[in-house]
């Protein structure tokens, strides 16, 4: 697996509330996309409830992955955009639910969280992109 180590403990750091401060991986990397929270339609999905629309921005997200010929253990960063940073709880909630049963014990990618004035339409409430480590036998994309 490329995503090699992630390094989650360091001396005069705090510990990270459920991600890794770095992540070091080799072979091939992919730069997703911002991705939101549209269905297959490019409706809405979740409007008003950021829940439902981190939920569905993750599906978007792991579509992408998988055909790359990759998984959530492959990410090796997130970038996060919001509309509101006090609401990373309810992020980090949903992410957990979805990563924890593919990473078990695993902590979750690096990850950053950006508070944005506004998104590509006036009812997304998050975004989220990722790097991902292509596994070696993944074929080329």
């Amino acid at each position: 697996m490329p995503a090699e180590a992630r390094l989650t403990e360091l001396p005069d750091l705090p510990t990270t509330p459920g991600y890794a401060h770095a992540v070091t991986a080799s072979g091939r990397l992919a730069f997703i996309s911002g991705q939101v929270a549209v269905d297959a339609q490019g409706c809405v999905v979740g409007v008003d409830d950021l829940g439902a629309q981190t939920k569905q921005a993750l599906r978007n997200l792991h579509h992408v992955i998988k055909n790359l010929g990759a998984d959530w253990s492959d990410v090796i960063k997130f970038t996060w955009y919001v509309l509101d940073a006090s609401e990373v709880q309810t992020i980090r909630d949903v992410r957990d639910a979805i990563l924890r049963p593919a990473l078990g014990e695993v902590r979750n990618p690096a990850s950053t969280l950006v508070q944005v004035a506004a998104l590509f339409g006036p009812d997304f409430l998050v975004e989220v992109e990722a790097v991902v480590a292509i596994p070696d036998e993944a074929s080329d994309v």
